[in-house]
């Protein structure tokens, strides 16, 4: 029979190997969700305190990445809730839909790669605006599936639902950030077009679907019409930007303090 101190130990050396590995990630997390640096840390010092009280009630039958992320998106969550002016409900997928569309995107345009116009200031801002103005069950799928970079299922796992809900989310959202960042884009009337709606309908379904399990879509660019060229294309944009984004680094300083009020270890 274990002793008292020796579990301590042994949750005192899960915890901190814990903290190596995913310490970025849940800052990453709190940092695109509550949107202020020293509350993004206040997360993980929460996340990582309450995994160390907890550590003998987790069984592995979840990976440890998902159940740190199952106790970060609670907690920020019950912040969340304590904030007013969030958007509470999504727009009406009748409104993000491209449907009826006449212009396309010129991208890349002037010689820029995809790589500059990823990291033009206006579409990064046009991504973190059109996130931020998700509610945040919409908001939550985007940052820990587009950000983070877990799986559908996962992320299912995480917030309590069904991988089905979770597709529908991000299909929702994907489409509402495309359009923001469309906006600062250079645009100019669409040329030509599937003569039936619905085979652009069925097109983008598909394309969603290959973003879902982060592949390549299948079909080539050449059998798409202009406008779905345009549209995958702006969608592919949003998807990098989010990643490159959601790459961000705890500080060292913040790092210090989570050992040190977690596992007690001062200078």
């Amino acid at each position: 029979m274990k002793s008292e101190s020796g579990s301590r130990v042994a949750a005192d050396a899960a915890i901190s190997e814990l903290m190596e590995q995913y310490a970025d990630q849940i800052y990453g997390l709190g940092l695109r969700l509550c949107d202020d640096p020293e509350r993004a840390q206040d997360l993980v010092q929460e996340t990582f305190i309450r995994a160390l009280k907890s550590w003998d009630g987790f069984e592995g039958r979840s990976r440890p990445s998902t159940w740190l992320y199952t106790i970060a998106t609670r907690a920020c969550q019950r912040l969340e809730r304590l904030k007013a002016g969030q958007p509470k409900r999504m727009q009406r997928l009748e409104r993000v839909m491209p449907s009826g569309e006449t212009t396309v995107v010129d991208l890349p345009d002037g010689g820029e790669t995809p790589l500059e116009w990823m990291e033009r200031e206006d579409v990064i801002r046009a991504v973190r605006r059109a996130i931020d103005s998700l509610p945040m069950h919409f908001r939550l799928p985007v940052v820990l599936k587009e950000m983070e970079g877990i799986s559908v299922e996962e992320v299912a796992e995480v917030l309590g639902v069904k991988p089905a809900t979770v597709k529908t989310r991000l299909h929702r959202a994907r489409l509402l950030i495309r359009e923001e960042l469309s906006k600062p884009l250079p645009q100019r009337e669409a040329t030509a077009t599937h003569p039936a709606e619905s085979a652009c309908l069925d097109l983008l379904w598909a394309k969603q679907e290959a973003l879902d399990r982060g592949v390549s879509f299948p079909i080539p660019d050449e059998q798409l019409c202009e406008r779905c060229n345009s549209i995958f294309a702006t969608l592919d944009l949003a998807d990098d930007v989010c990643h490159a984004i959601g790459d961000v680094k705890l500080p060292e300083h913040a790092r210090q303090v989570l050992e040190e009020r977690v596992l007690g270890r001062g200078a």
